[in-house]
């Protein structure tokens, strides 16, 4: 019998890389899809995953993690917050600085919530679109950290997960890529949203996020044939 998949799917580049790279090495109907709501700014976001998901009819679920919101001050998730761009960041202190934008426990929680409903379908394999190659100094992006909480799960609930991830050791050049070989650039290119100010395709070209996605696309657009 094959294996069902899940994604973890935002809407962005990355999570819909997985996605498409999921429904090659599955099937479309072995696949589905969860994204979270966490009190985000750039909300639409899911709404742009549910309409990537309806392409390739994969279904979408949503599920609340509102609370994760009131639990830590970042600029993803507090309106008061402005979000750092790459012009204002803080001096290096000699290591990798944790931007403004991370959001404490998300990726674990993330990770926790999609294994329960996971578990539910029967399902063992889990996909994220976590890279520590351009990983933004975010911690939960890191191998070590999906080699902890993979084995963290299987223990909880006593279930062989796989967290699965396909881009962890890719830059954002080879994330592009990928979606070429994959057949959905172009979709990627105008239709996701990467933006921490909620603009869709190029984004707003200033914060963390568009900085990396559109310096990925200059470097892999700058490729010989």
């Amino acid at each position: 019998m094959n294996k069902k998949a899940l994604v973890l799917l935002s809407g962005g580049q990355d999570s819909t890389t997985c996605l498409f790279w999921a429904i090659k090495e599955y099937g479309a109907d072995m696949v589905s899809a969860v994204g979270f709501s966490y009190g985000q700014k750039h909300i639409q976001e899911l709404e742009i995953a549910r309409e990537i998901c309806a392409i390739p009819r994969v279904p979408y679920e949503i599920l609340d993690l509102s609370a994760l919101s009131s639990l830590s001050r970042n600029a993803l998730t507090n309106h008061n917050i402005k979000i750092e761009n790459f012009t204002e960041s803080k001096p290096s202190t000699g290591t990798v600085d944790i931007p403004n934008t991370f959001v404490p426990g998300r990726n674990l929680l993330f990770l926790s919530f999609a294994a329960a409903a996971a578990y539910q379908r029967g399902i063992t394999d889990i996909i994220i679109g976590v890279s520590q190659a351009d990983y933004s100094g975010y911690p939960d992006c890191r191998e070590a950290f999906i080699i902890a909480a993979e084995n963290a799960l299987r223990l909880s609930m006593d279930h062989n997960f796989n967290i699965i991830t396909p881009l962890i050791n890719l830059d954002k050049s080879q994330v592009w890529a990928l979606s070429e070989e994959l057949g959905c650039f172009e979709l990627i290119k105008e239709k996701t949203l990467t933006c921490y100010n909620g603009v869709t395709g190029e984004g707003c070209k200033k914060c963390p996020a568009c900085v990396l996605r559109r310096r990925g696309l200059e470097r892999f657009e700058a490729l010989p044939d």
